[in-house]
């Protein structure tokens, strides 16, 4: 008896880790059959140990994990970080937005265009910076953080080293497909490796390319890069017409027709708000936008930039809307200060309509001139599930990213509500973790979730999904869930927010940062 117990414990120590191999794996952004050439072993081996029927020595899994560059899998006093939380947490106090981590990444890309001085003030302090940023230096830019505020210098070499460039840290950031936007005006031919990130299933590129096309840019993709070739654009250009409303894709096309020495417009752009920092910023550079804020983007672009600069990118919504959560869910009563408006009006007008009472102040600017912030202060409440389904829009929409929390608001409140997640065909799965920690959500198909509230929740012990927002939305449950809880591998939590839990710990949450001896 025993010894198949034994023979189970084990059995089931080899899935929890074939689990977290996989996970890591899809984070990084590489195939079964690429993992395979980087361990030097075969794809049915690797699909074997993702299944949990391999057994595994410590070097292997040491392998492993440095073949992913990866703190999801790894050994040695650095290995992942992970959060115990005593939940029944009830909130005070007052805390501020920090900048928009998609707006700095943007930026990050960006500052190739200038072979100037660009200064960049209190950027995100995040893992998607600090991959962004490995990548940056690892091509010649002088990266330096000038002051505990987050200041950041950078300046970019008149001739880049792309042959040096970090593969590693590059896949796992999706937004190193932002390169090819400045990076084709600087180099006829490069290579950037295949992008990583969030695990939220398939996401072509092909959108992307469509609109550089416009500027001489063809790639192909090879088994671990995009191999590009630029080519001089002659005779008349037509509008570039997106084939989908998406961030990056208008943000790569700004890029691009930055430099661009002509006209260049851009229809069906996105007017989100981490273009719209890109937008104000290029301005500084001396581009000439008009439309900023509008879906047709005119872009009188320049030749060559070189140009010392100071811009400060405006606050994050989604933080906004992460913290607003946190105090719904746990009943809470806090101040969320340098909320940029324009951007949750949708959020807030819904809420409201679901029974949140809060009070907001008078509008002011942010240090970039052109946000408008406000200061929103929540009381607990008692919420109803709205009437019709949430599901998210482009911009004046609600956000994507901010679709996940209202998962964790549903469960909250009392009814049914049912979220459509129709971008992305992985993450509405991620939210039906919440059950584990007592809450009724069923999946009804890979883009839909229906939520039963109110939820007593109860504490448990989960590994971090391998998307940014619904790992939070697990770790603000956690705060209202009874005993502790423990969310390991929080390294994606890191990718996207800054010291999260030390902040929140300001305000009265008890959230322990440890990790495995």
């Amino acid at each position: 008896m025993s010894y198949g117990r034994d023979m189970t414990d084990n059995e089931d120590y080899l899935a929890r880790i074939g689990t977290l191999i996989r996970d890591a794996r899809q984070h990084s952004g590489l195939t079964q059959a690429q993992l395979a050439t980087e361990l030097g072993t075969s794809q049915s081996a690797v699909n074997r140990i993702e299944k949990g029927q391999e057994n595994l020595t410590l070097e292997t899994i040491s392998r492993i994990g440095s073949a992913l560059d990866s703190e999801l899998v790894g050994l040695g006093s650095s290995g992942p970080s992970h959060l115990r939380v005593r939940g029944e947490t009830t909130l005070s106090g007052a805390i501020d937005v920090k900048s928009s981590k998609n707006a700095g990444v943007a930026l990050l890309c960006a500052s190739l265009l200038n072979t100037g001085t660009t200064v960049l003030r209190k950027v995100a302090r995040i893992e998607e910076v600090n991959r962004l940023l490995e990548v940056l230096t690892s091509i010649g830019v002088r990266a330096t953080w000038l002051n505990e505020n987050n200041d950041l210098e950078l300046r970019v070499p008149a001739a880049l080293d792309l042959s040096s460039i970090d593969a590693a840290a590059a896949r796992r950031t999706r937004s190193i497909i932002m390169f090819l936007g400045p990076l084709l005006h600087r180099a006829g031919t490069f290579q950037l490796p295949y992008a990583g990130g969030c695990d939220l299933g398939t996401r072509t590129v092909e959108p992307h390319m469509s609109a550089l096309r416009h500027f001489g840019l063809d790639v192909v993709a090879t088994d671990h890069h995009y191999q590009a070739t630029t080519t001089a654009v002659t005779g008349a250009r037509r509008p570039i017409v997106l084939t989908e409303r998406g961030d990056t894709v208008t943000e790569n096309a700004l890029l691009a027709a930055a430099l661009y020495e002509g006209e260049t417009v851009i229809r069906n752009a996105s007017p989100n708000y981490m273009v719209q920092d890109l937008c104000f910023f290029l301005e500084q550079l001396g581009v000439t936008i008009e439309g900023i804020g509008t879906t047709t983007l005119r872009v009188h672009g320049r030749a060559q930039i070189s140009k010392d600069v100071e811009y400060a990118p405006s606050e994050d919504p989604i933080e906004a809307m992460s913290l607003i959560s946190a105090a719904i869910v746990t009943r809470s009563s806090i101040t969320v200060r340098r909320v940029p408006i324009e951007f949750m009006e949708i959020e807030l007008a819904l809420l409201e309509e679901m029974g949140l009472r809060y009070d907001r102040s008078e509008e002011y600017m942010a240090e970039n001139g052109r946000t408008r912030l406000v200061d929103v202060t929540t009381h607990p409440s008692d919420l109803r599930a709205p009437i019709d389904k949430i599901h998210p829009m482009p911009f004046p929409g609600l956000n994507i990213d901010n679709l996940p929390f209202f998962a964790v608001i549903a469960a909250t409140a009392d009814g049914q509500t049912m979220l459509h997640d129709w971008v992305y065909e992985n993450r509405a799965i991620y939210l039906t973790e919440l059950t584990k920690l007592g809450a009724n959500v069923k999946l009804m198909d890979p883009h839909r979730v229906l939520i039963e509230g109110p939820t007593r929740w109860s504490g448990a012990e989960l590994v971090c999904p391998p998307a940014l927002r619904p790992a939070v939305v697990i770790l603000l449950a956690m705060l209202a869930a009874k005993g502790t809880s423990v969310l390991r591998n929080v390294y994606v939590i890191n990718r996207g927010y800054e010291d999260l839990a030390a902040r929140l710990n300001k305000l009265g949450a008890r959230i322990e940062t440890f990790r495995d001896i």
